[in-house]
């Protein structure tokens, strides 16, 4: 495949087109807050907290008449979401779509709902994954990380899942060394260990400056099963990163949070975390696809109540913004 050529694969897109100047500002939108010490919660409001909750989860609760706990909601999602990062969508989506029309010419009114069910959801995650390409986002995220001043960055990636973003970091910024965390055993074996080999990550060649593409052998990568809390490490990292992480803990937890990120981040380093964006599109997502989604709290927010947690929890904001459906923050300890 060619540098900035896209193609659809049957599970994902393929993306190594560049930003011009003029799609840049399609991509990611930064820096809304000049003073990040004149906002208020007054002026920002609240999250948007999404009460829409995964069967499982609910059917769970029912069983065992109390709260599932934190480690097995994160278990439930992880096996939940993969699912569907692995699915032939072109596929599934006709399969949806027979299932309906057999539905119809049988009459039945429930395998109807349920296979319509299917189909709204095997196409709103063709849409937003495949055709929008909005959960990976190479091109806006390639935008938020650009221009930082490090060489050869040990990556430090909390909550890493299948550790996307460290990658993509990993080929802007070559040549370091990358830590995953996840207490899921789940992720290094299955997010991680089947994140497709094939799947082209643009950077830098260091030798040249000009473009390179990566694949995820290329990187030097090592993954560690283990609670954050208990983390051996100390201020060793040049990038402490984490996607999807905050807006799980209600504000009673959300220092200790960003304390995660502090304590293991080397002195002039960054701390790079995004969030998913409250946008209408986003909440009507998370309601649709809430089976698949949604196992434990989870809030939505703008980028300004992103950065208002950060900063009042003692980050230096050096960039802002939003992507596709993310919030992306760069800081710096004060």
């Amino acid at each position: 495949m060619e540098l900035d050529d896209s193609r659809l694969e049957p599970s994902f897109r393929i993306d190594l087109r560049n930003f011009s100047e003029e799609e840049y500002n399609k991509y990611v939108k930064l820096n809304t807050v000049n003073d990040w010490s004149l906002l208020s919660w007054k002026d920002v409001g609240k999250p948007y907290e999404v009460t829409s909750f995964a069967r499982e989860k609910k059917d769970w609760e029912a069983s065992n008449q109390t709260e599932l706990p934190p480690h097995l909601s994160w278990q439930m999602f992880n096996r939940s979401f993969h699912e569907w990062f692995v699915k032939d969508v072109p596929a599934e989506m006709d399969q949806s779509k027979q299932n309906f029309l057999k539905g119809l010419k049988n009459f039945s009114y429930s395998e109807t709902k349920t296979a319509l069910g299917e189909m709204i959801r095997i196409h709103l995650w063709n849409y937003a994954h495949r055709i929008e390409d909005g959960i990976w986002d190479p091109r806006g995220k390639r935008a938020l990380f650009e221009g930082l001043d490090l060489s050869k960055p040990r990556i430090l990636f909390l909550g890493a899942a299948e550790g996307y973003e460290a990658m993509q970091l990993s080929a802007m910024y070559p040549g370091g060394e990358i830590v995953l965390v996840d207490y899921d055993p789940f992720c290094k074996e299955t997010r991680f260990g089947h994140f497709p080999e094939s799947y082209p990550f643009l950077g830098t060649n260091p030798s040249t400056g000009g473009s390179k593409v990566y694949h995820k052998n290329d990187f030097n990568v090592h993954y560690v099963v283990e609670d954050i809390r208990r983390l051996p490490f100390g201020k060793e990292f040049d990038i402490v990163l984490s996607v999807g992480l905050l807006e799980h803990f209600p504000d009673s937890l959300k220092s200790e949070v960003v304390e995660w990120h502090r304590k293991f981040l080397r002195p002039g380093g960054y701390i790079i975390m995004t969030t998913p964006r409250a946008q209408l599109k986003s909440k009507l997502y998370y309601e649709i696809m809430a089976d698949v989604m949604n196992h434990t709290y989870r809030e939505l927010m703008t980028v300004e109540q992103m950065g208002l947690y950060l900063y009042e929890n003692g980050l230096d904001i050096l960039r802002h913004g939003y992507i596709k459906v993310h919030n992306g923050i760069i800081a710096q300890p004060r």
